[in-house]
């Protein structure tokens, strides 16, 4: 009897369909993560808000006792002892802890004073990872494309470093004091965000500018590109499981 109402709990936190009863769960998750975000992006801390990260948290709770209460289900190449030991371990329980440790008082106050009690609490946007059902086909199409994301990336690091060197040596060093700022300034130009803080003084340096923003729309493009299309596929697969 234990085990059908375990396996019915699990159903609903990890479906491998959905059903109204799981996207429900889902949904209600995903609303009680909000809540807990709204108050963080106010400097002062009312009652009010006080209140609904308490009830957030408690919800966060209950929701990281039933999966590790159903662990042996999610963890299945393991005995189940030893699935209920590794899975405070495991990335996403990770996180649920560290977003829901900061809301206890007296750990609070201590975190309080390395100020990171509200950064913790912002792990908690991590949390849309796993109630989402968008965002878990992104995670998938990632995953699935992560040898051409990681050779773009690899490229797009290279570069960086690159144009940051032959910034650093041609403009003097009024803008470019030291090498940090100029591969700050080869990212945003790479990125096409260009602050302009901080900006090339010869001509020869903006003529390297010019390249890297140029080239930085291109491989900018590639993984967007690659990410959309595979994206369009995964959709098209669970349309065509739904009929």
């Amino acid at each position: 009897m234990e085990e059908s109402w375990r396996r019915k709990i699990y159903e609903v936190l990890d479906p491998e369909e959905q059903t109204k009863i799981s996207k429900a769960y889902d949904s209600f998750m995903l609303v009680c993560i909000v809540v807990s975000l709204i108050p963080l992006a106010f400097r002062e801390q009312t009652v009010y808000f006080e209140w609904m990260d308490k009830v957030s948290v408690v919800f966060f709770i209950i929701d990281y006792i039933l999966r590790w209460f159903t662990a042996d289900y999610l963890i299945t190449n393991k005995p189940a002892w030893k699935a209920f030991l590794l899975y405070p371990f495991t990335p996403f329980a990770i996180i649920d802890l560290l977003s829901i440790i900061p809301s206890f008082v007296i750990l609070n106050r201590a975190f309080k004073l390395l100020r990171i009690s509200r950064l913790l609490k912002v792990l908690r946007v991590f949390k849309f990872l796993r109630y989402s059902r968008n965002i878990r086909v992104l995670t998938k199409v990632m995953r699935k494309e992560k040898s051409i994301l990681m050779t773009v990336f690899f490229i797009a690091i290279g570069y960086i470093f690159v144009t940051a060197l032959i910034m650093f040596n041609v403009e003097d060093s009024i803008m470019f004091e030291d090498f940090f700022d100029a591969l700050y300034w080869a990212t945003t130009t790479l990125t096409t965000v260009g602050y302009g803080d901080i900006y090339p003084a010869t001509n020869l340096g903006r003529v390297i500018s010019m390249f890297s923003a140029i080239l930085g729309v291109a491989v900018i493009a590639l993984p967007s590109g690659v990410i959309t299309a595979s994206y369009l596929d995964e959709l098209r697969e669970a349309k065509k499981e739904k009929a």
